[in-house]
């Protein structure tokens, strides 16, 4: 295993430099990174930007808004939450096991005089309290995953920051949504800070994996990243893109996640559409987009196209058939 040290606090950046090790160090079989973003939301590949975040609100207090290549939902980010990145070629050893990539991150704050959890989808929870998410993806046989650790993170801003979809309150109430977060810092028998925090965790890896070694990136592939960044994770077009034309919209949230769906349908037939949410696959939700179109706007005909794929592999613990109501009733 490699680990790449990385000083950045441009999430636009750290999202690139983990896009680069992802697809193109492919010869390097597992990578390990540690990163820290300036205040940012982070939200999944499948997410809908405009919905999920209080634009108005982001905009007024510089919070950048940067769009990853995993699933799932957003996650507020600033100086006082620690990032953590492993990727690694062994794809169809632990596809959706979260637990095990979350084993460094548990046995680091077991050292620190902390027992933590693996609990729910994909959270890390101490006494019932969430302190981290995970999320994976996949790309030609490679895998990442990837954590985002509350360590000290400002939580008014988060709550100001991220809007709680309508569905999520009528399941959970915001008073409980709310209630099952907290900072790893305040667990903790001793304080300590993120820098520290962080140094730790590589201690743990280095322990874990005694054969690892720092791989240090050239003065091009430094320039590379800083391209990728600047043309894809650091543009509008990536983050938020053009809103959809439809003429009929669909919220529909299962256990295994939320699935929204906009679509332009005419005389009955489904012209355009584009699927959004906080749910996990492996597959590119472009190929759902694609394979519906012409499709009549009715569920028996949606059912009937989408069991000619594998839709797990798009929308990982959901149904064919759940996957057909949510798109229509």
């Amino acid at each position: 295993m490699k680990y790449i040290v990385n000083n950045s606090n441009d999430p636009a950046y750290n999202i690139a430099l983990e896009s680069y090790a992802f697809r193109e160090l492919t010869g390097e079989d597992e990578i390990f990174i540690l990163w820290i973003n300036e205040p940012a939301i982070i939200i999944g590949k499948h997410q809908n930007a405009i919905s999920e975040i209080n634009k108005e609100y982001t905009d007024a207090h510089g919070i950048h808004v940067v769009r990853r290549l995993s699933g799932g939902g957003a996650v507020y980010h600033d100086l006082n939450n620690l990032n953590y990145t492993i990727i690694s070629n062994k794809a169809d050893e632990g596809a959706f096991d979260f637990k095990t990539f979350s084993k460094p991150v548990i046995d680091t704050l077991a050292g620190l005089g902390v027992e933590a959890n693996f609990t729910g989808r994909n959270d890390l929870e101490i006494d019932g309290k969430k302190i981290c998410g995970n999320a994976q993806a996949y790309y030609k046989g490679r895998m990442m995953h990837h954590g985002c650790l509350l360590f000290d993170v400002d939580m008014t801003v988060l709550g100001d920051a991220l809007k709680v979809s309508k569905d999520k309150i009528e399941s959970k109430g915001v008073k409980s949504v709310r209630a099952r977060v907290t900072n790893i810092n305040n667990e903790l028998p001793e304080k300590i800070t993120v820098q520290e925090f962080s140094d730790a965790i590589l201690e743990q890896m280095k322990k874990e994996y005694p054969d690892m070694t720092e791989y240090v990136l050239s003065e091009d592939e430094l320039k590379h990243i800083q391209e990728i960044r600047d043309t894809k994770f650091g543009t509008w077009d990536w983050n938020f893109g053009e809103t959809p034309e439809y003429t009929i919209e669909r919220n529909v949230r299962y256990p295994a996640g939320k699935i929204s769906t906009f679509a332009k349908v005419e005389k009955s037939v489904i012209e355009s559409i584009k699927i959004y949410g906080d749910f996990f696959g492996i597959g590119d939700v472009s190929d759902i987009e694609n394979l519906l179109v012409g499709t009549r706007y009715e569920y028996q005909d949606v059912l009937e196209k989408l069991q000619t794929i594998d839709t797990t592999h798009y929308f990982s613990r959901m149904t064919t058939e759940e996957v057909a109501k949510a798109i229509v009733a």
